[in-house]
């Protein structure tokens, strides 16, 4: 391809596009530069349509734990392309899919399929509304739980360049009955629930992921789970990012705490359009066609999708989350010795997910593009979460380490 084509393409995509991009944070806005137009990846890498490559720790926002076009989700795929790519019937995939996951987090006893991550979050606390009978959720400052209505309070992601942190077109009986809490601080929480009896339920990333890597509190999560218990509440897990990343029982195995409701996706769908949500049966039987609460979609359980998640699922081993973890400590233990000698930047990591803190916004855009002048991508937001796949080679590694440790040194300290 021709040089520049990149700019060409994005250029092209403003006159039919707001923005020219089909997600608000794809734009590169908050790093100051073009975006950067995908033609194709293979492993850890990332080329663009200039055929400039990029050691990619954004893996399709945390979806890819693979790595681009791993061998076994390909052949899945391409086999199943050849049978067809949707029916709009049940499938024995979708059994399989669900066994898998029912397995690996037993609090989800049954769950339904969905596309999006913002479906399953929608759909679950619509179920939790249902079943409880009351209309209040909270959900806490910072979290993301993708763009409906209820979840554009205060939010985290993009929404955070927005002068009130939510959304023109959110009606305001929405906003009134969303109560959105301070993110670890358990005691606004317990007060909460002394002065309310209308809470449906409580919504929480347990690894909050859209504000920067920031886990949550042993002791904050298990507050949560006595409070819903003790008012007839439910608790939801919002593991869209941490299902299946942190671990084979995500973080609620992680942290021994069972949510009434746990939504997923990304790795569940191995980089195709997929998500779930599921809890207790007693919970998802509300659902229509056994209750009156009503979900549906077309590609809901998408043979492609199920294909490609059952062929993630299946090479996640636990040697595979160990290889996960020696990845991470390769590349970050050495950069988080030399942060101690530096009070401007933060790391956090858990597993094989990290973000790198900046105070300055301003140091941050010089960061990322110095990062991407040596062919290094990071998602082009502050407050996004950088994730390691099982193809990142040692090379990469290490050279990604080399050339953070150098910015640092060079500007830092």
């Amino acid at each position: 391809m021709a040089k520049e084509c990149s700019r060409q393409i994005y250029e092209e995509s403003l006159q039919c596009t707001p923005g020219g991009v089909h997600s608000p944070v794809r734009a590169f806005q908050e790093v100051g530069i073009a975006p950067i137009v995908a033609d194709r990846g293979s492993g850890a890498l990332l080329y663009d349509c200039d055929e400039r490559v990029y050691i990619d720790y954004c893996m399709s926002w945390g979806a890819l734990i693979l790595g681009h076009t791993a061998p076994s989700v390909v052949t899945a795929v391409q086999k199943q392309m050849a049978k067809g790519s949707s029916f709009g019937l049940l499938t024995p995939l979708e059994v399989a899919l669900c066994k898998e996951i029912s397995t690996a987090m037993p609090s989800i006893e049954s769950l339904r399929f969905v596309s999006s991550g913002t479906e399953a979050t929608m759909s679950a606390l619509r179920v939790a509304r249902g079943y409880t009978g009351k209309d209040v959720v909270i959900k806490f400052i910072g979290n993301y739980h993708g763009h409906a209505d209820p979840f554009l309070v205060r939010a985290g992601s993009g929404t955070l360049q927005l002068s009130e942190a939510t959304s023109l077109g959110v009606p305001q009986g929405v906003v009134q009955s969303t109560l959105c809490l301070p993110y670890n601080q358990s005691q606004t929480v317990k007060e909460l629930f002394r002065t309310r009896s209308d809470i449906a339920a409580v919504i929480v990333e347990p690894i909050a992921a859209n504000m920067g890597l920031v886990p949550a509190q042993e002791e904050f999560l298990e507050t949560l789970r006595r409070e819903t218990n003790n008012a007839g509440a439910l608790l939801i897990f919002d593991e869209v990012v941490s299902g299946f990343r942190v671990g084979r029982a995500g973080a609620q195995g992680f942290y021994g705490i069972e949510p009434d409701l746990t939504c997923l996706g990304k790795i569940i769908g191995g980089g195709l359009p997929c998500a779930a949500f599921g809890g207790r049966k007693e919970i998802m039987n509300c659902l229509a066609p056994l209750g009156a609460v009503y979900q549906a979609g077309t590609l809901s359980g998408n043979p492609l999708a199920m294909q490609a998640g059952l062929a993630v699922l299946n090479e996640l081993t636990q040697e595979a989350y160990d290889m996960l973890e020696e990845k991470s400590a390769f590349l970050l233990d050495p950069l988080s010795a030399l942060l101690k000698e530096c009070t401007d930047v933060h790391l956090s990591r858990l597993g094989s997910c990290f973000t790198l803190f900046f105070q300055d916004f301003k140091v941050f855009q010089h960061f990322y593009q110095f990062l991407l002048s040596h062919g290094i991508y990071f998602p082009p937001s502050p407050w996004e979460t950088c994730f390691i796949s099982l193809a990142h080679e040692e090379q990469f590694l290490a050279h990604t380490q080399q050339v953070i440790a150098q910015f640092l040194q060079q500007h830092l300290l």
